[in-house]
Protein backbone atom coordinates (compact mmCIF):
# COMPACT_ATOMS: atom_id res chain seq x y z
CA UNK A 1 0.00 0.00 0.00
CA UNK A 2 1.30 3.42 -0.77
CA UNK A 3 2.04 5.68 2.49
CA UNK A 4 3.41 9.18 3.07
CA UNK A 5 4.55 9.87 6.20
CA UNK A 6 5.49 13.04 7.71
CA UNK A 7 7.07 13.95 11.16
CA UNK A 8 9.52 16.80 12.50
CA UNK A 9 6.22 19.06 13.34
CA UNK A 10 5.92 20.83 16.76
CA UNK A 11 5.81 23.76 18.69
CA UNK A 12 8.74 26.22 18.32
CA UNK A 13 9.25 30.19 19.30
CA UNK A 14 9.11 32.77 16.12
CA UNK A 15 12.60 32.95 14.73
CA UNK A 16 12.91 28.68 15.16
CA UNK A 17 13.35 26.42 13.06
CA UNK A 18 11.84 23.18 12.26
CA UNK A 19 12.48 20.18 9.71
CA UNK A 20 9.82 18.56 8.12
CA UNK A 21 10.05 15.14 6.51
CA UNK A 22 8.09 13.44 4.33
CA UNK A 23 8.95 9.39 3.59
CA UNK A 24 7.56 7.14 1.31
CA UNK A 25 6.51 3.46 1.93
CA UNK A 26 5.29 1.26 -1.00
CA UNK A 27 7.24 3.16 -3.68
CA UNK A 28 10.22 5.67 -4.18
CA UNK A 29 9.56 9.28 -5.02
CA UNK A 30 11.59 8.85 -7.91
CA UNK A 31 9.93 9.90 -10.81
CA UNK A 32 7.58 11.69 -8.72
CA UNK A 33 6.71 15.56 -7.81
CA UNK A 34 6.53 15.76 -4.18
CA UNK A 35 5.15 18.87 -2.64
CA UNK A 36 4.56 20.50 0.84
CA UNK A 37 0.78 21.68 1.73
CA UNK A 38 -0.77 23.75 4.81
CA UNK A 39 -3.92 24.88 5.83
CA UNK A 40 -4.34 27.33 8.87
CA UNK A 41 -7.87 27.53 10.60
CA UNK A 42 -9.87 28.95 9.09
CA UNK A 43 -7.72 29.25 5.59
CA UNK A 44 -7.67 27.02 2.54
CA UNK A 45 -5.05 24.57 2.03
CA UNK A 46 -2.46 25.79 -0.02
CA UNK A 47 0.41 24.86 -1.04
CA UNK A 48 3.95 25.65 0.15
CA UNK A 49 6.61 23.99 -2.14
CA UNK A 50 7.36 21.23 -4.43
CA UNK A 51 10.06 19.65 -5.89
CA UNK A 52 10.64 17.88 -9.44
CA UNK A 53 12.78 14.84 -8.51
CA UNK A 54 13.40 14.02 -11.59
CA UNK A 55 15.07 17.59 -12.49
CA UNK A 56 15.36 19.06 -9.04
CA UNK A 57 13.61 22.14 -10.22
CA UNK A 58 11.64 23.63 -6.91
CA UNK A 59 9.06 25.87 -6.41
CA UNK A 60 7.78 27.91 -3.50
CA UNK A 61 4.62 29.60 -2.36
CA UNK A 62 5.90 33.87 -1.91
CA UNK A 63 4.94 33.89 1.65
CA UNK A 64 8.36 31.40 2.43
CA UNK A 65 10.69 32.01 0.02
CA UNK A 66 14.21 33.04 1.45
CA UNK A 67 13.02 30.93 4.66
CA UNK A 68 12.09 27.30 3.60
CA UNK A 69 13.98 24.95 1.45
CA UNK A 70 12.62 21.80 0.02
CA UNK A 71 15.10 19.13 -0.58
CA UNK A 72 15.41 15.49 -1.32
CA UNK A 73 17.71 12.85 0.51
CA UNK A 74 20.07 10.54 -1.94
CA UNK A 75 17.59 7.81 -1.39
CA UNK A 76 14.85 9.44 -3.27
CA UNK A 77 12.15 7.59 -0.74
CA UNK A 78 12.58 11.02 1.56
CA UNK A 79 11.43 14.47 1.03
CA UNK A 80 12.47 17.44 3.55
CA UNK A 81 11.35 20.96 4.02
CA UNK A 82 13.47 22.97 6.17
CA UNK A 83 11.67 25.87 7.57
CA UNK A 84 13.81 28.89 9.01
CA UNK A 85 13.06 32.17 10.50
CA UNK A 86 9.33 30.71 11.58
CA UNK A 87 6.63 33.13 12.23
CA UNK A 88 3.27 33.37 13.43
CA UNK A 89 1.08 32.87 10.40
CA UNK A 90 3.09 29.78 9.78
CA UNK A 91 0.84 27.94 11.96
CA UNK A 92 -0.61 24.94 10.67
CA UNK A 93 -1.18 21.87 9.31
CA UNK A 94 1.28 20.68 7.22
CA UNK A 95 1.11 18.15 4.47
CA UNK A 96 3.41 16.05 2.17
CA UNK A 97 1.91 14.58 -1.28
CA UNK A 98 2.75 12.99 -4.47
CA UNK A 99 1.77 14.02 -8.04
CA UNK A 100 2.99 11.14 -10.41
CA UNK A 101 4.49 13.51 -13.06
CA UNK A 102 4.90 17.03 -12.41
CA UNK A 103 4.51 19.98 -9.39
CA UNK A 104 1.00 21.31 -9.63
CA UNK A 105 -0.40 24.55 -7.74
CA UNK A 106 -3.97 22.53 -7.41
CA UNK A 107 -4.00 19.64 -5.01
CA UNK A 108 -6.41 17.75 -7.50
CA UNK A 109 -3.29 16.93 -9.21
CA UNK A 110 -1.64 14.96 -6.16
CA UNK A 111 -2.14 11.34 -6.27
CA UNK A 112 -1.17 10.62 -2.43
CA UNK A 113 -1.54 12.12 0.61
CA UNK A 114 0.01 12.00 4.25
CA UNK A 115 -1.82 12.34 7.26
CA UNK A 116 -0.20 15.66 8.35
CA UNK A 117 1.84 17.18 10.90
CA UNK A 118 1.18 20.29 13.26
CA UNK A 119 3.39 23.22 13.15
CA UNK A 120 2.78 25.93 15.59
CA UNK A 121 4.60 28.87 15.83
CA UNK A 122 4.69 30.93 19.07
CA UNK A 123 4.90 34.82 18.87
Amino acid sequence: EVQLVESGGGLVQAGGSLRLSCAASGFTFDGYAIAWFRQAPGKKRERVSCINLSDGYTQYQDSVKARFTISSGNAKNTVYLQMDSLKPEDTAVYYCAAARIFCGISEREYDYWGQGTQVTVSS
